[in-house]
């Protein structure tokens, strides 16, 4: 038996999101083939070790792995190969083979979990931190992407010092470079947490003022007529691409509430209804993005296409996904052929085969 843990929850605003990730996570799981372990992180960053897995029902997200506060744990960081977890009241322990960060967001996916992970020397699900850090900052992902030759959206960064000591004329020039409409992104978040829809000048300002609530630099991003078009990709040296994806927002954009609260916020289409050469150049498109972002494990990698010229363009990556049964991420293998709890066994395998990899590496030098 493998003991594997599941990191949830998370010091980021998208802490109830993987509450629901999480929940179908634990549910997926062969019973006897894991012993699992959940590590709930709470909205303070400490890390909270559950009794049991608890799954409830929510009446947004349907169902959810409960966070239950229950002690102080501290993490081991000393690189024995596996995570040790330590109360240090009861001096209660638990260690893990494998850890799965089913964590979305700031604090979770940007790599500096990761980087904690790395120091345990445990065997981890996903991205290392590089590829976490850049996949994550919308800005530095779209500037590696685009010398890779494939196209993105126009866009202007603006910082929140620029911004706050230059606030008129930086609008004047933002709207008269970008034009109208556009979107304000902050540059490290998901779930479209933060993002405006900017019509007319008179509501530019109150929209970088929203953005800046959750980062300290933005993506001033051209708003185009586009079909939003999602490819899952798997696996680590040789990454493989599953179906893809089409969303049809019902909302002015794929909002967060369009993604989350509102059950009828969206249409998921899958497979999505495109012409062969446009589809395959999207999936080829997708392993380039893959390998230039430094990803490893699985992702899922958004695409706009421009609904009068077919003109492809990459809007981000996802390192962590959402997971849940209904995501698009599981979905798209699904369709693939590739079931749920097939999918989490192979994230699972992929992961230990790169921490196989990875401890041929030696960290002392000699003159040999």
């Amino acid at each position: 038996m493998i003991n594997i843990g599941i990191l949830y929850g998370g010091k980021s605003g998208e802490h109830d999101v993987s509450l629901c990730s999480a929940a179908s996570v634990v549910s997926g799981l062969d019973k006897d083939k894991y012993n699992i372990t959940a590590i709930g992180v709470a909205q303070d960053g400490r890390w909270h070790v559950q009794d049991r897995p608890i799954i409830l029902d929510d009446p947004t997200f349907g169902k959810i792995l409960k966070l239950e506060k229950n002690g102080d744990w501290l993490a081991n960081h000393y690189g024995d190969g596996k995570l040790t977890l330590t109360e240090i009241k009861t001096g209660r322990s638990i260690s893990l083979d494998i850890v799965f960060p089913v964590m979305h967001g700031t604090n979770c996916e940007d790599g500096r979990l990761q980087g904690m992970l790395e120091l345990s020397s445990v065997p981890y699900i996903g991205a290392e931190v590089a590829g976490s850090a850049i996949g994550m900052d919308k800005d530095i992902s779209k500037r590696l992407v685009k010398e890779r030759g494939i196209s993105v959206v126009p866009w202007e960064t603006l910082t929140y010092n620029e911004w706050k000591n230059n606030k008129t004329a930086l609008a004047e020039r933002l709207i008269e470079k970008i034009g109208l409409p556009l979107f304000t992104k902050p540059c490290n978040t998901g779930s479209s947490v933060g993002v405006n829809k900017v019509k007319t000048r008179d509501d530019f300002s109150a929209a970088v003022e929203s953005s800046f609530r959750f980062d300290n630099k933005l993506l001033i991003e051209k708003a185009l007529s586009v079909r939003e078009i999602e490819c899952a990709v798997l696996g680590n040296e040789n990454p493989q691409t599953s179906s893809l994806g089409e969303i049809i927002p019902r909302h002015e954009f794929y909002s967060y509430e369009a993604k989350y609260i509102d059950s009828d916020g969206a249409e998921l289409v899958i497979p999505a209804q495109l012409e062969p050469q446009l589809e395959k150049n999207i999936r080829d498109a997708a392993v380039k993005v893959f390998i230039a972002l430094n990803c490893a494990g699985f992702a899922r990698v958004d695409f706009f296409v421009d609904k009068q010229t077919n003109e492809l363009y990459f809007n981000e990556i996802n390192t962590i996904p959402g997971f849940t049964s209904i995501s698009m991420f599981p979905k798209l293998w699904e369709h693939a052929g590739l079931a749920y709890e097939e999918l989490l066994d192979r994230l699972v395998s992929l992961a230990l085969e790169r921490h196989s990899q990875k401890k041929r590496i030696t960290t002392e030098f000699t003159n040999d």
